[in-house]
């Protein structure tokens, strides 16, 4: 423990601790502006206890005069270069620390020092920071060796009603859009957003749907993972309750053929998973449109700034026109230890040049099977 005037620092290296500290971890998750669903404390418990390695927890915990004022939900990944990275892992969108705004200068100089003490011989890597996240400032306030690297793409779309996505299109492009609209007007899918006792069992429908979705296409195989369940199953209930997810299923006839996890923070919304049964392709509904009116309609009416469509540029999300956001990846080391961080910085670039040079090559061959045709 460490002690400087009203300032106290500790580290969580307990699970169950970490579960004990649900109300001040949601307090100050309140009074980080920049925090998004994935800082949740129900996100990030949940996941520790489907996930996390024993004796790896490591949460550094910043108190001013015995209120939290900043956390770092961190976790240590032994190897020949130890790495305290985000709790979270891959099935999480952003990343990052949250600090109290009210006192945000001295919070984030003394979660800074705190890291430096942690890190002595391990490197500091936070995978999928977004561009305002505290944990920039964190990086601005680093006095050892630092790097910042592109990490994945995100589309955003502003929080805006569908008519609004609608006007920003070109002409052709948004008459197709109403043509979906008025397809899903006609059919009379009913909306129906899952109250809390319920969200476990939507959840179970919703992996099944997302199974029967993508069966055959190469659906990611974590999510069929009975652990990704449980965590989802654990974590969404009590984020609905506090407002800070949502779950939609749409009904055709009376018939469950399509469900919606969406995540939710003061400062953005993101679909996070869906599922839709075939048999909407057959009746020729647009899935990505009728999840988009629906993120829409939530997004604009709760005033908040974006409509995310999170990581990746699968080809349904460009038709929106949205904005690219690349997240980064911050990496952070003392001079012990600026050798292992640029070797990591090293392969995460080579990774990422031969990433793209695959996706250029899939480019080409997309145009020439246009051309060919």
């Amino acid at each position: 423990m460490t002690r400087g005037g009203n300032w106290t620092v500790t580290v969580c290296r307990d699970g169950e601790e970490f579960g004990r500290l649900a109300r001040e971890w949601a307090d100050l998750y309140r009074r980080c502006a920049t925090a998004t669903p994935f800082q949740s404390h129900s996100w990030l418990h949940s996941w520790w206890v489907s996930y996390g390695a024993p004796g790896c927890l490591r949460v550094v915990l910043v108190r001013r005069d015995g209120r939290l004022a900043a956390a770092a939900p961190l976790r240590l990944v032994r190897g020949p270069v130890p790495v305290l990275t985000h709790l979270g892992g891959a099935i999480t969108d952003f990343s990052d620390v949250l600090v109290d705004d009210g006192c945000a200068e001295e919070a984030v100089r003394v979660l800074t020092g705190a890291l430096g003490r942690l890190a002595r011989t391990a490197v500091i890597d936070l995978r999928e920071v977004r561009e305002e996240a505290a944990a920039q400032r964190v990086y601005a306030c680093w006095r050892g060796p630092r790097r910042r690297l592109p990490d994945s793409v995100c589309m955003e779309l502003p929080a805006a009603s569908i008519d609004e996505l609608v006007a920003r299109l070109p002409s052709s492009r948004a008459q197709r859009a109403r043509s979906k609209l008025r397809r899903l007007d006609k059919l009379g899918i009913e909306e129906h957003v899952v109250p809390p006792s319920e969200v476990p069992h939507a959840l179970r429908r919703l992996l099944e749907l997302h199974q029967r979705q993508w069966a055959d296409r190469g659906v990611t195989p974590e999510h069929l993972r009975p652990r990704f369940a449980e965590h989802l199953q654990r974590a969404v209930r009590s984020m609905v309750e506090s407002g800070d997810a949502m779950v939609t299923e749409f009904r055709l006839a009376g018939d469950l053929v399509a469900a919606d996890l969406t995540l939710m923070s003061p400062l953005l919304s993101g679909g996070y998973l869906y599922g839709a049964d075939p048999v909407l392709r057959a009746s020729k509904v647009d899935v990505a449109t009728l999840l988009l009116r629906n993120g829409a309609r939530e997004s604009s009416a709760s005033g908040r700034a974006k409509l995310s469509l999170l990581r990746g540029r699968e080809p349904y999300k460009s038709h929106w026109r949205p904005e690219p956001v690349v997240n980064q990846r911050l990496l952070l080391a003392r001079r012990r230890t600026a050798v292992p961080l640029l070797l990591l910085a090293g392969c995460a670039a080579g990774r990422r040049r031969a990433a793209d040079r695959l996706r250029d090559r899939d480019r080409v061959r997309r145009l020439l099977r246009r051309v060919g045709s």
